[in-house]
């Protein structure tokens, strides 16, 4: 009798590399670009208030921010493949739910999507940097980015066209993307991480790190980073559609606005190259600098609209230099055997921004105009370049490498298949 082999592919899935995660973050790109200039669209159109609009954004941020602090304890019990795949299906869930149309629905898929964003984040960073060296991060951040371009891209201007065709058409198309993003996330087999021996030790509460994470200045600045670039994109995509609208210059502007500056997605592999030849401190301090002058010229400028909308998207330019060179100082700094824990405090960078903004922009719109939040975010990239200048000049320079951090003796992950946790924008 001849005996069957079973083939060597599905008998063991090939390491994930560079590409596959390029490419699961391009599907991802798609849902969230569609939905990006729907939603602020579709909570001021049923609002007519945008203090009302950040009201709902900020209780949204604590909702997602909750969800991704309780991602490492889920992850103790179920196993990643799992969390990320419950992550995945919220998404579906929340953009079928605001196809419905009525307040109450989109505020649900708002807030559904909003919780699946930051699982699958977390997730897909925990994937990150169990199979991808740290010597390749950089690379893998910008293949993401450019992988990513096409639906960051096209994507907030086919929502806003779409919402103006039928309502419900870009909620589906979003749905189906996501749909896509978690047929591939299943074919890339990626399990549960890397196999990891199994600990004697019950494991730590995730909390627990918190002040493990203050006491590394590193890991602190570098998660500030994160949060204050994040909050530039966040007064970017919700105000710069309402000021649009304030201003009578249309409801597509933001979404054709926001097109348009995720164009320069495709150049990031030139960010790279001009990170590589300076350093990550240089490229970091330049984004922040650049985007904090242009913000804060929008602010002055708020009584000629147009030239208002063209500072913001000169400074978005800059905040894509950030999505590139900014998280990489957290993630040289992070430990193996903190990954999974430090993954979900640095996940959290965008829940924290997501309170942070429409909170500020709340009180910002108690006293003075909506201008006033561009002023606001100004300040804000404007201290994080301050804080820039602690790192290392000699960070991410070509040719120097980070040496090598043992793994440890007694990780997080309990099982032959660990289940862990996370990644980024």
């Amino acid at each position: 009798m001849h005996e069957r082999r079973i083939p060597e592919w599905l008998r063991h899935a090939p390491a994930p590399s560079v590409r596959g995660f390029a490419m699961l973050a391009a599907a991802e790109a798609v849902a969230r670009g569609i939905l990006i200039s729907v939603f602020p669209l579709r909570m001021y159109q049923a609002l007519q208030d945008a203090a009302l609009v950040s009201q709902v954004y900020f209780l949204v941020g604590i909702a997602s921010l909750l969800t991704g602090l309780l991602v490492p304890f889920l992850a103790r019990f179920l196993p990643r493949r799992w969390v990320y795949m419950s992550g995945a299906s919220c998404f579906i869930a929340g953009s079928l739910l605001a196809t419905d149309g009525s307040v109450a629905t989109t505020v649900a898929g708002l807030m559904l999507t909003s919780m699946a964003t930051v699982t699958t984040f977390v997730c897909f960073n925990a994937y990150v940097l169990d199979y991808i060296a740290k010597i390749e991060l950089g690379r893998c951040e910008t293949s993401r980015m450019f992988y990513s371009a096409a639906g960051w891209t096209a994507g907030p201007v086919l929502g806003v066209t779409l919402l103006r065709w039928w309502e419900p058409a870009p909620f589906l198309v979003a749905a189906t993307a996501s749909l896509t993003m978690l047929l591939m996330f299943l074919a890339m087999r990626l399990g549960n991480g890397k196999l990891i021996t199994k600990s004697r030790r019950a494991p730590t509460n995730p909390l627990g790190f918190l002040p493990r994470f203050f006491a590394q200045p590193r890991l602190v600045a570098g998660w500030l980073f994160a949060v204050i670039r994040s909050c530039g994109w966040w007064v970017y995509v919700v105000y710069l559609p309402i000021f649009a609208i304030q201003s009578g210059l249309g409801e597509q502007l933001g979404g054709i606005a926001l097109s348009v500056s995720n164009a320069a997605l495709f150049v990031t592999p030139f960010m790279l190259r001009f990170m590589q030849r300076y350093s990550i401190r240089h490229a970091v301090r330049t984004g922040f600098l650049m985007a904090g002058v242009m913000f804060g010229s929008a602010a002055v400028l708020s009584g000629l609209p147009w030239l208002t909308v063209l500072c913001l998207m000169t400074g978005s330019f800059f905040l894509i230099l950030l999505d590139v060179s900014a998280g990489l100082p957290f993630l040289l700094a992070v430990k193996p055997s903190e990954r999974t824990e430090m993954s979900a405090v640095y996940s959290s960078f965008r829940d924290v921004s997501g309170i942070l903004t429409p909170g500020v922009a709340w009180l910002v719109l108690l006293v003075a105009p909506l201008a006033a939040i561009f002023g606001a975010g100004a300040a804000a990239l404007l201290g994080a370049w301050s804080l820039s200048g602690t790192l290392s000049v000699r960070l991410g320079k070509t040719g120097i490498r980070p040496a090598p951090v043992p793994e440890p003796q007694q990780p997080f992950n309990q099982t032959v298949s660990a289940s862990d946790l996370h990644g980024s924008t």
